[in-house]
C-alpha cells in the first residue's frame, strides 16, 4: 500500500501552533535566508510539477514570472482554489485539513518572485473553506508570518472556467470568468479595461471579448498562479530539499498525488498516493472497488481527459505513463463506470457540461459544442443513425478552431475516445437495440462525507448555455451578454 501523508494529513491541523508542532514554518524560515533564485533552483531539483491538471514544471513558471517582473508594479501570487473539475475534490480536502501549508507555500512563492500580495481564489459557494482559509491567514498575519505581504481571500462564482488561470485573474479583477489570450506572466491581476472598444476579439472568435494584450512592453505586472496542491508541497521541498521530494515517485513524476475516486464504486473518497501507484490499486483502496457483482468498464478523469478502458487500469499514475496510455493524469479525479453504465450517456453528459460551461468567446467551442451535445443526446436516446454519427465526427474536428483555452480540446478528446475506444457501445445505440437513456449527470462534486457518500451538483441539470438558470435559454452565449453587465462595471455602452 502506497498511501502517504505529505500534503494530506490524517487529522486536521486546527491552529497555527499545531502547524508549527508538525514542523510547519521551517520552509518559510529557510526561504528567508537564501536568495530567490536559490528557491527556484531547489524547486527545479525537486521536479515538482503543477497539480492543477496540466502538470507544467513549477520551477519554469516561477522563473518565467520572476524574469517578467515589472520595474514599477509588484508581482502578485494567486492560489488557485477554484476547484470545479467533475470528479475532483482534492483541493477542498487539502484546505479543510491544512490551509497553513498552502499559505506557507504561497509566502515562499512570494519571496521567490518578488510579490507583495497573495490572493486565494475560492468559490463563494464553499463557505466553510472560505472561512477556514481566512482564519488561517489572519492567524499567520497576527503571528508576524506575512510581514511585507498581504493575503486576501477572493470569493468567486461557480462557473467551471473560473478555474482556468487567466479566467481566474479576470474574475479577481471584477469581470466574468472568460479566458484571456495573454498569459499571466504578461498580464497579472490588475488588467485594465476602460472602454467597450477594448472588448473586441480576434479572428475565429465571437468578436466580443479581448481581455488582455500580449504586448511585451505592457507595464502591467505579471502574476504567478499555482494550484492549492502544488503550493502545499513547496514548504517541505524548501525545508528538506529537492532530493527528499524525489524519494517518492518516478524521475519525470516525482512526489505524490492526491486522488479522488467516485462513480460506480462502493464509496467515494480522497487520499494521497506515491506517484506511480497503479490506477487499479488507487480505486480499490479508496473506494473498495466496483460494486458487488459488477465490473469496471471505464474510468473518466473529469472532463479533461479521454476515457480510460478497463484494460488500462494497471497504468501507473504518472504523467508519462498516463500519456502513453492515451489519457492524462489531470487533477487525479477518477469517475468509475461499471458494466451497468451506458458510456454513450456518460459522454453525452460530459458534452453537455462542457457546452454549457463554454463562455462563447470562441464561436466553434460554443456552437459546435452545443451541436455535439445535442447529437450525443440523440445517440443516447437511440435516435441517431449514420448521418448523425458523421455529424458528430465533423464537429469533433472543428470544435477547437481558434480556441483560447483548453475547454474545446477537452470536448474533442472525450468524444473521440468514446468513438475510438467503445465502438460497440456506439453501434448498439445506432442500431436502435439499446435502451433509450438520457445523458448522465456530469458535474462538480458538492461533497464527499466520512462514509463515502457523494453528492454531485444537481443544479447543473437546469443550467442554461447562457449561464442562467432561467426556464428557457436566451440563445446568447455568456460573452454575448456582456452588455447586460457593462453598466454595473462602469464601462460605457
Amino acid at each position: 500500500m502506497t498511501l502517504v501523508h505529505r500534503v494530506l494529513p490524517p487529522e486536521p491541523v486546527l491552529s497555527l501552533d499545531e502547524h508549527v508542532k508538525r514542523r510547519g514554518g521551517r520552509g518559510l524560515d529557510v526561504a528567508r535566508q537564501v536568495e530567490p533564485e536559490a528557491l527556484i533552483d531547489e524547486l527545479e531539483a525537486s521536479g515538482l510539477r503543477g497539480r492543477g491538471g496540466a502538470g507544467f514544471p513549477t520551477h519554469i513558471k516561477w522563473r518565467t514570472v520572476r524574469a517578467n517582473a515589472s520595474g514599477s508594479v509588484p508581482t502578485t501570487v494567486v492560489v488557485n482554489g477554484a476547484e470545479g473539475e467533475p470528479g475532483t475534490y482534492k483541493d477542498r480536502t487539502i484546505l479543510r485539513l491544512d490551509p497553513y501549508s498552502v499559505l506557507e507555500g504561497a509566502l515562499i512563492a512570494a519571496l521567490a518572485v518578488g510579490a507583495d500580495h497573495i490572493v486565494v481564489g475560492l468559490k463563494r459557494s464553499v463557505a466553510d473553506v472560505v472561512v477556514r482559509v481566512r482564519d488561517a491567514a489572519a492567524e499567520m498575519t497576527s503571528a508576524g508570518w506575512t510581514t511585507g505581504v498581504t493575503i486576501d481571500v477572493f470569493e468567486g462564482p461557480d462557473e467551471y472556467l473560473y478555474g482556468e488561470e487567466t479566467a481566474l485573474l479576470e474574475t479577481i479583477d471584477g469581470r466574468d470568468p472568460f479566458p484571456r489570450i495573454a498569459p499571466p506572466f504578461r498580464r497579472g491581476v490588475d488588467e485594465t479595461v476602460t472602454t467597450a472598444a477594448e472588448l473586441g476579439s480576434g479572428s475565429g472568435q465571437s468578436g466580443r471579448v479581448e481581455m488582455a494584450s500580449a504586448d511585451p512592453t505592457d507595464p502591467a505586472a505579471p502574476t504567478l498562479v499555482d494550484n492549492v496542491e502544488t503550493l502545499a508541497n513547496v514548504p517541505r521541498i524548501i525545508a528538506r530539499g529537492g532530493a527528499w521530494f524525489r524519494t517518492d515517485g518516478s524521475d519525470q513524476s516525482p512526489g505524490t498525488i492526491v486522488c479522488t475516486v467516485t462513480g460506480s464504486v462502493q464509496r467515494g473518497g480522497v487520499a494521497e498516493y506515491v506517484m506511480g501507484t497503479p490506477l487499479r490499486q488507487v480505486i480499490e483502496e479508496i473506494s473498495g472497488g466496483a460494486r458487488p457483482g459488477r465490473s469496471i468498464v471505464a474510468v473518466l478523469g473529469g472532463v479533461s481527459n479521454a476515457f480510460i478502458p478497463a484494460s488500462a487500469l494497471d497504468t501507473p499514475l504518472t504523467y508519462e505513463d498516463m500519456a502513453a496510455a492515451g489519457a492524462g493524469l489531470g487533477s487525479a479525479g477518477f469517475v468509475v463506470y461499471d458494466d451497468r453504465d451506458d458510456l454513450v450517456a456518460v459522454a453525452a453528459g460530459a458534452s453537455r457540461f462542457l457546452a454549457v460551461e463554454s463562455c462563447g468567446q470562441c464561436t466553434p467551442c460554443k456552437q459546435d459544442g452545443l451541436a455535439l451535445s445535442g447529437l450525443l443526446e440523440r445517440l443516447a436516446r437511440s435516435d441517431a443513425g449514420a448521418r448523425e454519427l458523421g455529424q458528430i465526427r465533423d464537429r469533433v474536428r472543428t470544435i477547437g478552431t481558434g480556441a483560447r483555452c483548453s475547454l474545446a480540446t477537452q470536448h474533442e478528446v472525450i468524444v473521440r475516445s468514446l468513438l475510438d475506444r467503445f465502438p460497440d457501445q456506439v453501434e448498439v445505440h445506432l442500431s436502435g437495440s439499446a435502451e433509450r437513456v438520457t445523458p448522465a449527470l456530469v458535474a462538480e462534486l458538492v461533497s464527499i462525507d466520512a462514509e463515502g457518500d457523494v453528492v454531485v451538483d444537481e443544479r447543473h441539470r437546469d443550467k442554461q448555455p447562457d449561464w442562467t438558470y432561467d426556464g428557457t435559454d436566451s440563445g446568447q452565449s455568456p460573452a454575448d451578454r456582456l452588455d447586460e453587465h457593462r453598466a454595473e462595471r462602469g464601462l460605457p455602452e
